[in-house]
């Protein structure tokens, strides 16, 4: 046993099993509804967003206009109180390019929150999707999931899993074991939940921007709950299980492909704020020669996280920073890329010319419908409905199969993952955001029509 071992308090077993259990309970397990299978953290941000829904669109344009309010003192006047607390000089301090993305979306949700100008920029399909739909579920989301990520992040569930899938994830997909928990997280709840997770461990040393990058491109996946949305819409729901294993199978390929070819190859293994790895997985000798020694080793490294909290009112600080953090960092980033993509898809062509090239590709595999299916292959970059909304009109079964799990599969969505990808501290650009989503589609598309054709 260690030195630190001994010098662990009685209590630190249950330090750790207690608030695990509870984030467990809060992010990992299913509860049947009438839509289907979600996650408590879920369930509670879906009642306070149907009680609050008629002011939501009003609050996140406040946030919104907050944000930009709060980059604008920053940078006109540096403020001592701001520039004094590291917490405030992140959430204001950006770049002459991230305070014009917030100026535009404050533009944008007071054009949408009081109907002003072209019905393009408000209306229910584009500005009133964002500011009426998204942003509400992502206010609600956002409190709870921030208020009790310390429960994942801080009690030793992520140094225990961590030290038990480290075999695994390591050789397989280029990432630490605790990157597990993260993709779990995604699947069970929300993509953006994961992103979020991603996020706090990449800022607290514990990722590189490599390996922060990859989970948040690959892992942060597209919930069952969305699945079973899509699926629903499409008249598909006799073919879920076939579905969400062709889903699943795509994704797997995808991770396993994705880190080792660019942009993701390329991104530095430094980390954040010039931080050291603040994560060491190596299995010390003393437990590789007993048995179970991996579990004891990881149940040990837990304790000892877990024991480092004794702070109540540290634990719902921190809670509350993290919302704080979401709230007004990513919420303008959503409403002005997610409202721009959407405007884009709904009223130009141009997502119709981007499909062209992949018609003769469709042809190819045998695909009905080619050409209508191409349209809805570079539509999902902008939000993750519109294939399915595109492709609600296409006869072929077999097509509308194929365009359900290829916009799960994609995971890149700028209205949603991809506007929180954005907005988060994760060293991803715009650019490496397309590049990823095509060479996702590229990757998952034969696999997904491969199986179709068995299917069908």
């Amino acid at each position: 046993m260690s030195d630190h071992t001994n010098q662990l308090s009685p209590t630190a077993t249950w330090k750790f099993l207690i608030p695990s259990i509870i984030g467990v309970g809060l992010f990992m397990t299913p509860v049947p509804t009438e839509e289907g299978f979600t996650i408590p953290v879920a369930l509670l941000s879906g009642a306070l967003e149907g009680m609050l829904i008629e002011v939501l669109p009003a609050i996140m344009t406040a946030i919104i206009i907050l944000s930009f309010l709060g980059s604008l003192i920053h940078k006109g006047f540096r403020p001592h109180f701001m520039d004094k607390k590291l917490f405030l000089r992140n959430l204001f301090d950006v770049s002459p390019f991230w305070f014009i993305v917030r100026f535009v979306a404050v533009i944008l949700a007071v054009m949408t929150l009081f109907e002003l100008g072209p019905e393009a920029v408000h209306s229910a399909d584009t500005g009133g999707l964002l500011l009426g739909d998204l942003l509400p579920l992502l206010f609600a989301i956002f409190l709870f999931a921030g208020l009790f990520l310390p429960l994942l992040l801080n009690f030793g569930l992520l140094e225990f899993f961590g030290s038990l899938l480290v075999k695994l994830m390591r050789p397989v997909f280029t990432l630490p074991g605790r990157s597990s928990v993260d993709s779990l997280t995604s699947w069970l709840g929300d993509g953006t939940i994961g992103v979020i997770l991603t996020n706090k461990q990449y800022e607290e040393g514990f990722y590189s921007k490599r390996e922060a990058a990859v989970i948040g491109t690959t892992f942060s996946v597209v919930s069952i709950t969305f699945s079973l949305v899509i699926i629903e819409y499409l008249d598909l729901e006799h073919m879920f299980l076939p579905f969400y294993a062709t889903v699943i199978l795509a994704g797997v390929i995808a991770a396993l492909i994705m880190p080792r070819i660019p942009p993701l190859s390329r991104k530095s293994d430094d980390y954040a704020n010039g931080q050291t790895n603040q994560l060491d997985e190596t299995l010390p000798e003393s437990y590789s020669k007993q048995s179970f020694g991996l579990v004891k080793f990881g149940f040990e490294k837990a304790k000892q996280r877990a024991d480092q909290n004794t702070n109540v009112g540290k634990f719902f600080k921190d809670g509350g920073k993290n919302v704080l953090d979401m709230w007004l960092g990513v919420a303008p980033v959503v409403m002005a890329f997610g409202t721009i993509a959407v405007i884009v898809a709904e009223t130009t062509p141009v997502f119709t010319w981007l499909g062209m090239p992949f018609v003769p590709l469709l042809e190819l595999m045998q695909v009905p419908e080619a050409a209508a299916a191409s349209e809805t292959i570079i539509v999902g970059f902008a939000d993750m409905f519109l294939p399915a909304l595109f492709a609600s009109g296409i006869e072929s079964e077999m097509t509308r199969f194929i365009i359900a799990c290829l916009s799960v599969s994609q995971l890149i969505f700028l209205s949603e993952v991809g506007g929180v990808l954005l907005g988060s501290k994760i060293p991803i650009n715009f650019f490496d955001l397309v590049i990823i989503f095509i060479e996702r589609t590229l990757i998952t598309l034969p696999i997904i029509v491969l199986v179709a054709h068995i299917i069908f």
